[in-house]
């Protein structure tokens, strides 16, 4: 199916990527993953990539001299491809500011948390020590700012007792599988604009 062309970075196993592919596949969504990077070179993500057919590269931070050679780096690859839409899966390493400034496409990421609550590393550890009674998950535009770009869709999911971080992580996936689809979705089909660092959402 045509549409929106994506551009996936993943560091770790990308079932966030797969489920994006899983929903292409069935034909729910009107995108096509053109390139999937990873900073790491034994990312499941590759070799999930590599069974669907898709192209896939892995560069390695070490190979350059500081982050901004690298981000320039993975830039240069992306540029290669058509790209309407840098979706990030499980992507651990901050993006400088050269990058954002410099990418051909908005930028979105999905966190497991309801942002602005728990930015950062191991948000739904953080939900259970908290004590929360709802957690969820947010897709949002990347900026400059960890987890701080414009929210662009929400799923809560509840915090039940004798949750610990795994079994919440779990429920929290679930939804991201759904949710993360769904906005690229919206944004393939005009629901969702995006402008720069503004969101206009218009369903």
């Amino acid at each position: 199916m045509s549409g929106l062309n994506l551009v996936v970075l993943a560091s770790g196993r990308g079932s966030n990527f797969k489920a994006i592919q899983d929903h292409i596949d069935r034909g729910d969504l009107a995108a096509k993953i053109q390139l999937v990077l990873s900073d790491h070179a034994d990312a499941p993500a590759l070799d999930l990539a590599q069974a669907a057919g898709i192209p896939q590269a892995a560069l390695a931070a070490a190979d350059y001299p500081d982050r901004v050679r690298f981000d320039l780096a993975l830039l240069e690859k992306i540029k290669a491809v058509p790209c309407d839409l840098i979706v990030l899966a499980g992507y651990m390493r901050v993006l400088s500011q050269v990058f954002i400034k410099e990418a051909p496409a908005p930028i979105i990421n999905i966190h497991p948390s309801l942002l602005p609550a728990f930015p950062g590393l191991h948000a739904q550890r953080q939900a259970v020590d908290y004590g929360v009674k709802v957690s969820g998950c947010t897709v949002h535009l990347v900026n400059d700012i960890l987890d701080g770009g414009a929210i662009i869709a929400q799923r809560v999911v509840p915090v039940l007792p004798g949750d610990d971080e795994d079994r919440l992580a779990a429920r929290i996936l679930a939804e991201e599988h759904r949710l993360y689809s769904e906005v690229i979705g919206k944004i393939a089909n005009g629901q969702i604009k995006i402008k720069d660092q503004s969101v206009t959402i218009l369903d």
